[in-house]
């Protein structure tokens, strides 16, 4: 048993990962993590613009549907959100459950324009360097 501890063991055999190797390894990772990071950003961007025009376009129906009902347009879009009654006593609504928030918060609210005089609307939004809108 002594002999056992006192016996000297060789780890010769034994192979493991240069430092240069490693080095290698680190500077390949790195290299993908610079290349991602920017790709990633830029995917994040591209559906917060989605998002707004999904928005916008859903805004626009609901406006258009309000307008087909009440024969005039929404003097805001809070008016989409709780039912209305036409000149007929139809009732009919909400034209939406909620009007919805912008994608983050660099982006403004969604803008409402109506003209009331000529029955046209333009909502917009504006954030990521771009304004999504919809005459």
């Amino acid at each position: 048993m002594i002999k056992f501890w006192h016996k000297r063991r060789r780890f010769g055999n034994q192979q493991g990962f240069t430092l240069v190797e490693l080095m290698v390894v680190v500077a390949i990772i790195g290299i993908l993590a610079a290349i991602a990071i920017p790709l990633y950003a830029n995917i994040q961007a591209r559906a917060r613009i989605a998002k707004a025009q999904a928005d916008v376009r859903s805004l626009a129906s609901a406006v258009m549907m309000y307008s087909a009902h009440m024969g005039v347009i929404p003097a805001a879009l809070a008016d989409l959100t709780s039912p209305a009654t036409n000149a007929q006593n139809q009732v009919a609504g909400p034209f939406m459950a909620a009007i919805p928030q912008p994608p983050s918060t660099a982006w403004s609210a969604y803008n409402y324009a109506p003209n009331t005089s000529a029955g046209t609307f333009a909502i917009t939004a504006a954030g990521d360097g771009v304004t999504v809108s919809v005459p």
